[in-house]
């Protein structure tokens, strides 16, 4: 009998697909915690609101008009907004980690993010721009970044994982630098405001941060399915794909634009965020037990993660919420430190 890690095709006519069922379980069951923990999140806050009153006012019948405000208008973008930036980091982490077949693979490690707050400083500082410039500034920023880690890392035909590491560890340092050299510089009322869009919060989202996010993440989101394929090939490195029909060079630079894409367009909505994009695929590979990226999956948890830890935030401030950037980057050090431990205990 065929075990829950045994692949399945499901057939249609000339289309057919390819899953596992174990993975189809595990996002189930993520599904049903996002949702949980969104009902939980437009509950909380400093006027608690009931599992029942949160349902009632989404469904248009609350018990009053201020419950159905703050809910509709406070809680419930900043929740969405939580839910696809987490879920574009965990794709794009699932994606970069099997490009560069290495777990640290992450935008976060790699400088990609990094990348995309330095446009966005540079409009704070320098052009004293507004909220879209800023957002704009980020997108542009973050896919310059990967262009130059991909550049110099490329040896050949192609770039090895521990090259796009380290020259991205590398980036991201020089631009960190860069980053505190600007809001040394800059004024201090701008320097503020841009040491609070470092920090990665989701206080004060609106509509106009929810809209962005889901036009990006929706025309993403296909592109990185469509090459789920050619992604599990990669993995197995590039003459190996090669000589199973991957166009490889195409294949790696569509899903790289794809991946920082995702990352540009979650910094943009909430700021740099740590730690999602490095755990949540990991978290779901070893959930799915799956040799291939579980991209679904890996967004699922990366929304999860960080719906969790915005739940975290407003609960360890005893008079004001916590930006969820530093809640994530507790958890990440934490959970770096343990992976590593890991891996050596392994290799030992």
């Amino acid at each position: 009998m065929p075990s829950l890690t045994t692949p399945r095709v499901l057939r249609c006519g000339p289309f057919s697909v390819r899953f596992s069922p174990r993975a189809v379980l595990v996002g189930s069951a993520l599904l049903l915690l996002v949702l949980g923990l969104a009902i939980v999140l437009l509950g909380t806050g400093s006027l608690p609101i009931g599992a029942g009153q949160v349902l009632g006012s989404l469904l248009g019948q609350g018990d009053s008009d201020m419950t159905q405000r703050i809910v509709k208008r406070v809680r419930l973008p900043r929740v969405l907004t939580g839910l696809l930036v987490g879920a574009a980091l965990g794709m794009a982490g699932a994606i970069f980690q099997s490009i560069a077949r290495n777990a640290l693979g992450s935008p976060d490690v790699i400088g990609f993010t990094t990348g995309a707050a330095s446009g966005a400083i540079v409009q704070i500082i320098v052009f004293d721009a507004g909220p879209l410039a800023t957002a704009l500034a980020a997108v542009a920023a973050g896919m310059l970044t990967a262009l130059l880690v991909l550049l110099l890392a490329r040896r050949g035909q192609g770039s090895e994982g521990y090259r796009l590491v380290l020259v991205g560890i590398g980036m991201g340092a020089t631009l960190s630098g860069l980053n505190q050299l600007l809001l040394v510089t800059g004024d201090l009322d701008q320097a503020l405001f841009a040491q609070l869009w470092l920090a990665g919060s989701l206080n004060t989202r609106t509509w106009a941060h929810v809209v962005p996010a889901a036009l990006g993440l929706a025309l993403i989101l296909p592109i990185a399915l469509l090459h789920g394929r050619e992604l599990a090939l990669l993995e197995m490195g590039d003459n190996s794909a090669s000589q199973l029909g991957v166009a490889v060079g195409r294949s790696r630079l569509v899903l790289v634009l794809a991946a920082v894409g995702l990352t540009a367009i979650a910094t943009a909505a909430a700021g740099p965020i740590a730690f999602i994009a490095l755990a949540g695929p990991q978290l779901a590979r070893r959930l799915t037990r799956t040799a291939s990226a579980p991209l679904v999956c890996a967004a699922l948890m990366g929304a999860t993660l960080l719906l969790v830890a915005d739940w975290l935030s407003q609960r360890l401030a005893a008079t004001a919420q916590l930006p969820v950037g530093l809640v994530t980057g507790v958890l990440g050090g934490g959970y770096l430190l343990w992976l590593i431990t890991a891996q050596r205990k392994r290799s030992m």
